[in-house]
């Protein structure tokens, strides 16, 4: 089973659906001007209380403060943090003194140059994608290379996830966009995502250990 985030969710009918659909994972966008999903730490409280128990909620941020990330994160809003602005390892390092719930990087990949920096990230989790918000795809075979477990985004829908997964063995993919219908999460798009990511086949992680017990 490879596991999912349904990223972007701004209204409570939008976790009203992700809790029908059954995610593993939840995405909010936390203060972040430039996009039409962002909601402010006062609106995520809200929206990630109603979370059904099981769905975890991840923050997505682009260079907030360290404080602002790790009070949501050490409050129980939220449990993980995605950093999807220019974060450095010192912002990295700066962030886990201060909490230590886990951390997701994002990457924007365009070479294997791109790919061998998300492996050497001190975050616990890294995200590949071709860019922030683009709703493109890259060349998966290069996320495929990455040594270390991975959320694959980027031009993600129902119907291309069980391909993505075939080629790249993400841990999770995260899907924004592609759950949407003029601009606004659909609540079938969610299910159908949910439905065939969980079918697409088990992580990498889980697939090494199941060798290792051999």
């Amino acid at each position: 089973m490879t596991r999912i985030k349904l990223c972007g969710l701004v209204r409570p009918a939008d976790v009203d659906a992700a809790n029908a659909a059954r995610p593993d994972y939840a995405g909010f966008v936390v203060d972040v001007p430039a996009s039409r999903r962002s909601v402010s730490p006062a609106e995520v409280r809200l929206l990630a209380a109603r979370l059904d128990e099981g769905i975890h909620a991840v923050g997505v941020f682009v260079d907030a403060p360290v404080r602002t990330v790790a009070e949501l994160l050490n409050d129980g809003t939220l449990d993980a943090a995605q950093l999807h602005g220019s974060e450095d390892a010192a912002y990295v390092s700066a962030l886990r003194e201060l909490t230590d719930k886990p951390l997701v990087q994002a990457f924007r990949v365009a070479s294997a140059a791109d790919v061998a920096r998300a492996e050497a990230s001190a975050a616990d989790c890294v995200l590949l994608d071709s860019g922030a918000g683009s709703g493109r795809t890259f060349d998966w075979e290069l996320a495929r290379a990455c040594g270390r477990p991975f959320f694959l985004a980027g031009g993600l829908e129902p119907g291309t996830i069980a391909r993505a997964v075939a080629a790249a063995r993400p841990f999770a993919v995260d899907l924004s966009s592609g759950v949407e219908t003029d601009g606004t999460k659909d609540a079938g798009k969610m299910a159908r995502a949910v439905a065939e990511a969980h079918g697409a086949g088990a992580p990498e992680a889980e697939t090494t250990r199941a060798r290792e017990q051999r």
